[in-house]
This record gives C-alpha cells, sequence and structure tokens, in this order.
C-alpha cells in the first residue's frame, strides 16, 4: 500500500513548519489535506440493515489539492467535455513557459499563470481569425499545468482545439492546410514570446510585480534579453486516437495537483521514494527526493485562491456557449443530441463495475444506514499550521 501525502505532511511537516512560513492558500491546503476523512472533519457512523456490522465514514476535504478528493468532479468535467465534442478531427498543443521566469513565478504566481493563459488564448484566437489559417472563431479549452513528474516547476499550458471553426456566416471552416493541420508552431510560438515579454514589459513600469526578483534594471534587462534568445517550446500534435484519449490525459491532472497518492511509493528515512515516468513507453522508476524538498516543491505548485486553472473559449466560452455550439451543430449538420443523464459517483460504480457501495461488503445483503453524526473534533496537532502563515 503506498504512503499518502498526508502522512508525508505529517511526518515532515513539523520540521518545516518551523523555518517556513505558507501563505494563506498553502496553509488552507494543508489542513485540508491533514484532515480529510479523518475525525477532524467529522463524519457518520452507519450500520447494516441485515447483519449488523457497523462502519465509521469521515468526510472529505473537498480541497482541489488533496489527492484524495476530486474523482467525482473530474469524472463529471470529462463527461461534460465529451458531450460538447464536435465531428471534427482535434489537435492537442502545450505552450511551455521558459524556466528563466520561474523566479518571478515563486513570488507573483497568479500574474503569470493568468498572463500565459491569457497570451495562449490571444494567439490561439488570432491565428484562428486569420483567413491564411482558419478566418473563423475557434473552439478550445486551456488546462494550466506547473510541474514536473518529480514535483519541480514546470509551468504550461494544454490545451485541445477543435481543426475548424465557425464563420461570421455560420459557415464551418475546415483549416486551410490540411483538414488536421491548425497552425505552424513555430509562428505560434514567437507570437505568444512577444505577447508575454510586451505584458511583463508593461507590468512592470506600471508596478504590478513588486516582489519580482530581478530588482534592478539591468537584472530585468539580462533576463529580457535571455527570454528573447530562449526557444518558447510550443508543441502540437493532432491526437490519432481521438479527442477522448486526449481528454483522459487531461482528466486526470484537472481535478489534482501535482502528485497522487499512488504514485508515492513509500517514506525512507528522512526521504520520501516517488515513482516517475523513466521513458514514453510507460516505464517506471522511483526516486529519492529528501521530505523537506518533497514538501517544498508540492508547495509550489498550490494554486492562488480562486484561480481558475481550466478555462474555454470561443465558441466554448461560457456567455455563448448554447448559442454558439447550436450553430456549429447545426453548420455540420449534427444530429440533436440525445439528454445525458448525469450519473454521480456511486452510479457510475455500480453500473461500470457492479459495486454498490450502500451494500454491506460483509453480508453482501444489507444496506448501510446512518445511525449517528460524528461531529468535527478539533485538535491542535503538531503538524498545525495556525502560526505559519505568511503574507497571502
Amino acid at each position: 500500500m503506498s504512503t499518502t501525502l498526508a502522512e508525508v505532511l505529517r511526518t515532515f511537516g513539523p520540521d518545516y513548519l518551523n523555518q517556513h512560513a505558507l501563505s494563506t492558500a498553502q496553509a488552507r491546503a494543508w489542513r485540508a489535506i491533514v484532515a480529510c476523512r479523518t475525525p477532524a472533519l467529522g463524519g457518520k457512523v452507519q450500520q447494516c440493515d441485515q447483519c449488523g456490522r457497523e462502519q465509521r465514514v469521515f468526510h472529505s476535504c473537498r480541497n482541489r489539492h488533496c489527492p484524495q478528493c476530486q474523482s467525482g468532479a473530474r469524472d463529471a468535467w470529462r463527461q461534460a467535455q465529451l458531450a460538447e465534442l464536435l465531428p471534427v478531427p482535434y489537435c492537442h498543443l502545450v505552450f511551455t513557459l521558459p524556466h528563466a521566469l520561474n523566479g518571478l513565478a515563486q513570488f507573483h504566481a497568479r500574474w503569470v499563470y493568468r498572463t500565459l493563459m491569457q497570451c495562449a488564448a490571444a494567439t490561439l484566437t488570432e491565428f484562428a481569425a486569420n483567413p491564411r489559417w482558419l478566418g473563423a472563431t475557434p473552439a478550445f479549452t486551456l488546462v494550466l499545468h506547473t510541474w514536473t513528474q518529480d514535483l519541480r516547476r514546470h509551468i504550461h499550458v494544454h490545451a485541445l482545439m477543435a481543426c475548424g471553426g465557425l464563420d461570421g456566416q455560420g459557415q464551418w471552416c475546415a483549416p486551410k492546410r490540411s483538414p488536421t493541420f491548425l497552425f505552424p508552431v513555430h509562428a505560434l510560438s514567437t507570437v505568444l514570446r512577444g505577447k508575454f515579454l510586451d505584458a511583463l514589459l508593461h507590468a512592470g513600469q506600471s508596478g504590478t510585480l513588486p516582489h519580482d526578483p530581478a530588482t534592478t534594471d539591468a537584472a530585468r534587462q539580462a533576463r529580457l534579453i535571455q527570454l528573447k534568445l530562449h526557444d518558447w517550446v510550443v508543441y502540437a500534435k493532432t491526437p490519432l486516437a481521438g479527442p477522448e484519449v486526449v481528454l483522459d490525459y487531461l482528466s486526470r491532472y484537472t481535478h489534482r495537483v501535482a502528485i497522487s497518492n499512488e504514485r508515492i511509493v513509500g517514506i525512507d528515512g528522512q526521504a520520501v521514494r516517488l515513482r516517475v515516468r523513466a521513458d514514453n513507453q510507460g516505464g517506471k522508476r522511483t526516486v529519492l527526493i529528501d521530505g523537506q524538498d518533497f514538501i517544498a516543491r508540492f508547495l509550489q505548485h498550490v494554486l492562488p485562491s480562486g484561480f481558475k486553472r481550466i478555462r474555454h473559449y470561443g465558441l466554448l466560452s461560457p456567455a455563448l456557449k448554447a448559442q454558439r455550439l447550436a450553430a456549429a451543430h447545426a453548420a455540420l449538420a449534427m444530429p440533436a443530441a440525445n439528454a445525458q443523464a448525469r450519473e454521480d459517483a456511486a452510479a457510475f460504480l455500480k453500473r461500470v463495475a457492479g459495486i454498490d457501495i450502500a451494500c454491506c461488503p460483509h453480508c453482501k445483503l444489507g444496506q448501510w444506514r446512518t445511525t449517528e453524526m460524528l461531529p468535527p473534533q478539533r485538535t491542535r496537532g503538531r503538524d498545525s499550521v495556525a502560526n505559519c502563515r505568511g503574507p497571502p
């Protein structure tokens, strides 16, 4: 059985908290993760109505950074996205921020993440509007990722984009060069870099980035030169197995941040053993990360409060999505979709795996009935973060 992130925080947390201050978002995520499915959040006592067995079920924290939570929300998100796929090829694009900006992200994560997503969206929208490539309103979704397999900072945005769009006359337009080719990646990279650097220049001039680690004009100029020389990696590939495969890939990360409990092999002395990808063929290997370093790496991926890391654009923009998707369906002569029943986690397990989570696993005849509600047990433990918060 793998070790959990909560166990890592409990084991190495006291020493870490003695030396480091947490942001408000980090402190909130920490408290939620160590309390998840424990008496700290309360729960209920259930009894089988046939054999009389009892069990205690504690509440989940529902924090988006907790590896134990969000599976239901993830499945619901994937189901909703599948319902909105159009019968055209899709392209999977990745926009990566140079590591030279990692220092700025440490102090101004919200600005860096928001600006990258805005610049990536503006770049794709402009290329789509250009008659040379498409000449239409596109349909795409962006998902922000900030981590590598070993939890280092690696800021990038995934885009799932339909190969085509809706023009001003309500007609569907296929890509000009090829049904499966949208835009040249080198041109995307150049435009993305220009937009981001322009935003960075204006933010510096307006005082938006008061904690920029490049504190002098000379340091900022040196960083600018480095960023101009650096290739801003943009990856693009048409998913040959269909957009559903990309959705499966993205859904593993849309409602989880940085790490799953399954990848934490165990605690080895003062270190954490983590399973990571070894090659592109699915091979795995384990790495050993110092416990304090592991916590620091995880915390750098805690998102700013309220930040939306999944965003929809063009035909999928929330303000006009129903109207625009209806027009796209008409242009593509799609049949009217049947109303899809939304399954909750219990119904999904029962249908797919034949598991009824309300059925007693001991006698396999009775149903669990709640007999008592358990109030939260608020305690100040050695892993408390109440006094370790830094600036918001």
